[in-house]
C-alpha cells in the first residue's frame, strides 16, 4: 500500500472510532428522538457535544430508600462521583452520633472517591454529606455553616428537622 492509501485508511479507522464512540453514549431507546432506524442513518449524523459530560449531568437524581430509626422517608442522592461512589456500598446501616448540635454522624466502611467533585456548597438541613478528611457520612438537621471542599453533598433526605436531629439510625439502601 501506497502512503496515501495508508493515510485514507487511517483516517477511516479515526472515524468509525468517533463514530461507534458516540454511538454507544447516545441514548437509542424507542421513546428518544434520537433513535435511528439503522446502521447507516448513524453513520450520518456528525457528533455533537452533547455526547460529552456536563456539569449538569452531576445533578440527575438517583432515589434511595432511607429509613431513620426504623421509619421510611423519601431521599436521594445526586450524581456526582462520590454519590455513586456511595451508592456502591449499600446497603448500609449506620448508628448516628450527634455533631456540634449540627448534624448526625456515623463512620463509613471506607472511603469514597473525591475526584470530580462539584463545587463546594454549603449544606442544607437534610443534606446528606461526605466528610472527606474523617471519612465519615454527614446528615444534616440544621444549615452548616459554610462551604467547605472537604464536604461533599452526596444527596438530600426530606424528613423535618427534629425527626433528623433526633435520628439514632440510618439504613440506606438502593432503590429498585
Amino acid at each position: 500500500m501506497n502512503s496515501a492509501a495508508l493515510r485514507a485508511l487511517a483516517r477511516a479507522a479515526t472515524a468509525t472510532t468517533v463514530l461507534l464512540t458516540v454511538a454507544a453514549c447516545t441514548d437509542t431507546s424507542p421513546a428518544s428522538p434520537r433513535a435511528t432506524s439503522s446502521a447507516s442513518s448513524a453513520r450520518q449524523q456528525a457528533p455533537t457535544a452533547e455526547a460529552h459530560t456536563t456539569p449538569s449531568d452531576r445533578n440527575t437524581a438517583m432515589d434511595i430508600r432511607v429509613t431513620l430509626d426504623g421509619r421510611p422517608v423519601d431521599a436521594t442522592l445526586n450524581d456526582s462521583p462520590a454519590a455513586r461512589d456511595f451508592a456502591g456500598l449499600l446497603p448500609l446501616t449506620l448508628d448516628l452520633e450527634d455533631f456540634h448540635q449540627t448534624e448526625r454522624v456515623a463512620d463509613l466502611p471506607r472511603r469514597l472517591t473525591t475526584s470530580g467533585a462539584p463545587e463546594p456548597a454549603a449544606p442544607k438541613a437534610g443534606d446528606l454529606a461526605y466528610y472527606a478528611p474523617w471519612g465519615n457520612l454527614a446528615l444534616f438537621y440544621r444549615d452548616g455553616p459554610s462551604a467547605s471542599a472537604d464536604l461533599l453533598i452526596l444527596g438530600h433526605i426530606d424528613a423535618d428537622t427534629d425527626r433528623l436531629a433526633g435520628a439514632d439510625r440510618i439504613t440506606i439502601e438502593a432503590a429498585h
